[in-house]
């Protein structure tokens, strides 16, 4: 969980990466939900215990959900298909609209991209990571920011502007012990 924290606090919420995140962070409404899962299918499956225990919690008791897998979901293209079946399974059980999933993995690559582009860096992560989000407190979020399009942009741009040197230090920095 330190890997995840020191990510969380260093980019995430040092770089306002995400500019919603340091408000319930600092409110202490962010679980780290750190598991045990070896598989596929088991990794699915908490994801989604954690999905209905975000679902039953008051938001001021848990806001968001990062669900870590230190020991699952390594190859990045299994953990694209972990992604789907996540939110299929979300939009299954009536929880779309409700829960939204975003995702970072260490070798998180957009496509069209080069694997060491630092545009992929905005959703690198030490450890494969489904993040569980309520739709309502996105839209609060994006009512409230004076420009939400711009933030993917915005990313890029700060990463640029540290320079690769200097991202791959941080990188080192959340990925090593």
């Amino acid at each position: 969980m330190t890997k995840t924290r020191r990510w969380l606090e260093d980019a995430v919420i040092g770089l306002n990466l995400c500019p919603f995140a340091r408000a319930v962070y600092v409110r202490d409404e962010v679980r780290i939900a750190v598991d045990e899962a070896r598989g596929f299918e088991d990794a699915i499956r908490r994801a989604l215990d954690e999905a209905d225990r975000l679902l039953q919690a008051a938001p001021d008791d848990i806001a968001t959900t990062l669900v870590v897998f230190p020991h699952a979901l390594s190859d990045f293209d299994e953990f694209l298909d972990a992604v789907d079946a996540v939110d299929e399974l979300i939009e299954r059980a009536g929880a779309a609209g409700i829960l939204q999933l975003a995702h970072f993995h260490p070798q998180y690559q957009f496509e069209g991209t080069e694997a060491d582009d630092l545009e992929n860096f905005t959703n690198r992560a030490p450890y494969p990571t489904l993040h569980l989000l309520r739709e309502a407190q996105i839209s609060e979020g994006v009512a409230s920011h004076p420009n939400p399009e711009a933030i993917p942009e915005r990313n890029i741009e700060v990463l640029e502007e540290l320079g690769e040197l200097e991202v791959h230090k941080m990188w080192d920095r959340w990925s090593t012990d």
